[in-house]
């Protein structure tokens, strides 16, 4: 196999390679089994204390895996990026992920949304079990361990509690994640570090993360950190439907989260987005009308929105907007569709992903960095994002995982039985045996 310049593409294969993977997070730790089980020697060098803190901040209300939607839907999720990694999500699907996570002795059930979780609903029994089988496989873990690039000759450099720390590899495998929830280990330092190495690197953003909204003092003191429940977003011609959290600099929650990236740019181009909220989108506005309309006469329009189903904070977001008109149908159509004009998306560090990262460019079919050969990238060091709902933590896996699959193909290793082709599909009367509610 030769690379695009006619180069090698391989490495001659070598008697237990030594692999260095940067980041125990779930695309670090999947690559690290993957290459384990071919007897590669691999140390998993971590910043923090304990690995996967991400991941069990992320489990704490239910540890969403993945989705039980169609492919063609899943692969929407990733808006532009969905070409690119289908390779990935193809090779590692949510099946897949499913049995992975039944392998380390936690079934998984689909969701009344249709989200997936595991049985325990918790991240951290999943995780240790993971980390015992890693352990067992011979898998190094160095925690507190900071990346600080390469020497001259091309060796790792760490910061570590007794000083700085280097190491040699055969391959490299950078899952050091983005740049959201800094205090859990993903600080997005290793920017830099890499486009001073050539690597064409996108910028990071806020993605899944609130918007923000001028509240007046007076709504702001008495309506933040309250629900708004059952009501639909649109901006931009994209209309999504759920839940959102009214807080002191604007909004938050999964409706939001689902338009961040629309919100994102908007406000890059215009300076601002136009939000629409419709606080009661089961119920026409025809309907509304008539019932706007039945109100007894001198009767108060905090009565009249009670009768239409609107609660107090509802009922104050509509207040917010502007006066209210008086006519039944006007005011119908406030309720429908009440406008809100965001200026800017919470910072980064409070987003719960990012975008930006690695671009396709910078990398090849393997994942690996073109502008250093051996060294490869996985998770949200790339270009990509997604929605909340499993969609995250799914390309998380995928991506790491063929990550690994392209150190080996480097090394000139083949993968290990059982790990190169598609896996059972989970059962589908287990399935409907463990449907439950969830908060999707």
């Amino acid at each position: 196999m030769t690379a695009s310049d006619g180069s090698d593409s391989r490495n001659p294969p070598a008697a237990n390679p030594r692999v260095a993977i940067i980041g125990a997070g779930p695309a670090g730790l999947i690559a690290a089994e993957v290459l384990a089980r071919t007897g590669c020697q691999v140390t998993i060098y971590e910043r923090m204390a304990s690995p996967a803190r991400k991941l069990l901040i992320a489990g704490r209300g239910g540890l969403n895996l993945t989705h039980s939607e169609s492919r063609d839907a899943f692969l929407a999720r990733y808006g532009d990026a969905a070409e690119w990694l289908a390779p990935f999500l193809d090779a590692f699907p949510p099946a897949r992920l499913r049995a992975f996570a039944e392998g380390v002795g936690e079934p998984t059930f689909v969701g009344s949304s249709g989200r997936v979780f595991p049985r325990s609903f918790k991240a951290s029994p999943l995780l240790r079990a993971w980390l015992a089988r890693l352990e067992s496989l011979d898998v190094t873990l160095a925690s507190r361990h900071r990346w600080l690039g390469w020497n001259a000759a091309g060796a790792l450099r760490f910061e570590t509690p007794g000083g700085e720390w280097e190491a040699a590899a055969d391959a490299v495998l950078l899952a050091l994640g983005g740049a959201s929830w800094p205090r859990l280990g993903s600080d997005g330092g290793w920017v830099e570090l890499l486009r001073a190495g050539g690597v064409e690197v996108a910028a990071l953003r806020p993605s899944n993360s609130g918007v923000r909204i001028g509240w007046s003092e007076p709504f702001r003191t008495r309506f933040k950190g309250q629900p708004l429940k059952r009501i639909a977003l649109s901006v931009e011609g994209a209309c999504v439907r759920g839940e959102a959290m009214i807080d002191a600099e604007g909004l938050e929650g999964g409706a939001v989260y689902a338009l961040s990236a629309r919100l994102r740019e908007a406000i890059a181009r215009e300076g601002r987005a136009m939000l629409s909220v419709d606080l009661r989108p089961d119920m026409s506005a025809e309907v509304l009308t008539d019932r706007l309309a039945g109100s007894r006469k001198g009767e108060s329009t905090a009565n009249r929105l009670r009768k239409v189903g609107l609660p107090p904070a509802a009922a104050g977001l509509l207040r917010e907007a502007g006066p209210l008109p008086a006519a039944p149908e006007e005011l119908a159509r406030r309720i429908k569709a009440v406008p809100l004009t965001a200026t800017g998306m919470a910072p980064l560090e409070r987003a719960i992903s990012s975008a930006g990262g690695v671009t396709r460019a910078g990398v090849d079919a393997r994942l690996m960095l073109r502008a250093r050969p051996g060294v490869f990238v996985a998770g949200e060091m790339l270009d990509w994002e997604a929605p909340t709902g499993g969609y995250l933590l799914q390309a998380c896996f995928a991506t790491g995982f063929a990550a690994a699959g392209g150190m080996l193909d480097w090394l000139g290793l083949l993968p290990p039985e059982g790990w190169d082709g598609p896996w059972p599909a989970a059962d589908d009367a287990a399935d409907r045996e463990g449907m439950a509610r969830d908060d999707g």
